[in-house]
């Protein structure tokens, strides 16, 4: 089974085409390749270190906030 993961980007270089996102508070590194349009303070689905696709705000923390339900994050 794969589990994509919703992440907040924090920052981007757009040289390299990488991100800095958070997940659950843990700054990971993924690349934008997969994706078009994505800005600081959007959220995207991250699998393997790349972003998939862009989701809205919403659903990004009702799944964050069904991973922790089921204590599989740290997020409330």
């Amino acid at each position: 089974m794969c589990l994509a993961l919703p992440a907040q980007i924090i920052s981007i270089d757009t040289n390299t085409g990488m991100a800095t996102a958070s997940v659950d508070g843990v700054k990971v590194e993924v690349s934008l390749a997969l994706v078009d349009d994505v800005e600081v303070a959007d959220y995207v689905l991250v699998h393997v270190g790349y972003a998939l696709n862009k989701i809205d705000e919403d659903e990004a923390l009702k799944t964050l906030a069904l991973f922790a339900e089921a204590g599989l994050t740290s997020a409330a």
